[in-house]
């Protein structure tokens, strides 16, 4: 009789104790991962959160941020770039360099114009706002856990690329600057700046924001044609010096079968009468994974 109610129990018992263990290997599993990266659903939920977080600290710390926007531009030239919107990029669909051009389209209305007085931040998130289908924005090119992907109004980085390459060229002072942090994504395609020299932006917990501590007025002028998106960083008075932005020690490494590009980033301070460097600025060391396979001309030091 005991045995006939042992095994009608282990019977009846047998299928609730293996969902409890799969359950268990589950939690255990679970554990092991930050909490946005257990499924779509918890890592959108955990985006809503920092952007939440960003919009309440924004509020506590009442930052007094450049909005007015005017149609004729300062007098004074600072600098002026000029950057390739459809670029071929590994084997990176086409369609989203379509896409991002759209983007940058829409994007750049935004900022325009925006003044930047003295004791104000410009922060790129505040001005474009959140991107979306309804605003007209598609899906374009966006980096994900350090790998190409695609989102709505992928394409932003470029824009905040732009914006900074110019501000490195004024006495602006950087508050927030992201990067594509160790990674080296692509192959050089007729490169015109020194790597390690871009951004990283995500609505709007990774912003690009730059303070002017200045006593001068500066002001950005954005626009796009059918090739470039084209950018002036300008000002209310001359600038007491000009800069120069240069990359020093660049070579690839393979370190334990893995390659890596490495380098580093100064900014020159100029007199701009005599022509004389006044100072030198270490802005980044470099030490990147290159994540594309390497051509066979490409010159690697073994280490």
């Amino acid at each position: 009789m005991k045995i006939a109610i042992f095994l009608l129990t282990t019977f009846l018992l047998t299928p609730f104790l293996l969902i409890l263990h799969r359950i268990s290997i589950t939690i255990i599993r679970m554990k092991r991962k930050l909490f946005c990266e257990i499924c779509p659903f918890t890592y959108r939920l955990s985006m809503e959160k920092e952007i939440l977080k960003r919009h309440l600290r924004d509020l506590l710390h009442k930052t007094r941020f450049a909005r007015q926007r005017t149609e004729s531009s300062l007098p004074v030239l600072v600098y002026r770039h000029n950057s390739l919107i459809r670029r071929r990029l590994g084997n990176v669909n086409m369609q989203l360099q379509e896409n991002k051009a759209t983007n940058l389209a829409l994007a750049v209305t935004h900022i325009d114009g925006l003044v930047i007085r003295p004791g104000e931040t410009f922060s790129v998130w505040r001005q474009i706002g959140r991107t979306t289908r309804r605003k007209g924005y598609k899906e374009g090119l966006t980096i994900a856990k350090g790998q190409p992907s695609q989102g709505i109004g992928g394409g932003m980085c470029q824009l905040s690329n732009l914006i900074h390459w110019m501000v490195l060229h004024s006495e602006l002072t950087i508050t927030e600057h992201h990067h594509h942090d160790g990674l080296d994504l692509f192959p050089d395609c007729g490169r015109q700046i020194p790597f390690g020299t871009g951004t990283s932006i995500s609505y709007n917990y990774l912003d690009y924001r730059v303070a002017n501590l200045t006593a001068n007025t500066y002001q950005l002028r954005l626009w796009v044609d059918d090739e470039y998106l084209c950018g002036e960083l300008r000002a209310a008075e001359p600038l007491p010096h000009t800069f120069h932005i240069r990359a020093e020690n660049e070579y690839f490494s393979r370190e334990q079968g893995i390659v890596w590009r490495n380098g580093e980033v100064w900014r020159d301070v100029i007199d701009p009468i005599t022509g004389q460097r006044l100072d030198s600025q270490l802005l980044r060391t470099n030490h990147a994974r290159v994540m594309y396979e390497c051509p066979p001309s490409m010159v690697i030091i073994d280490k």
